[in-house]
């Protein structure tokens, strides 16, 4: 059986040295932090923004929920 090589386009087989790292992987400049660019690339970014959304979702009716039963519920128990 054949061995199948990697794509033209892959870039190396190794783990690069730290200071290529981000030529690499093509990120923005050198003067965008850490934090920016995670925010741009994993909260702000359109392919992932509808899996955002929805967790935002969840998060705000979970806590929701606990507030609604922490303020009316009395009102929930029969009496």
């Amino acid at each position: 059986m054949a061995r199948r090589s990697a794509p033209a386009a892959s870039g190396p087989s190794y783990v690069p040295h730290p200071s290529q790292r981000r030529a690499l992987a093509g990120h923005g400049s050198d003067t965008q932090s850490a934090f920016s660019r995670f925010i741009q690339t994993e909260i702000l970014a359109p392919e992932k923004l509808p899996g955002n959304i929805s967790l935002v979702t969840g998060v705000t009716m979970f806590i929701g929920g606990i507030l609604a039963v922490r303020t009316w519920g009395e009102l929930m128990v029969p009496a």
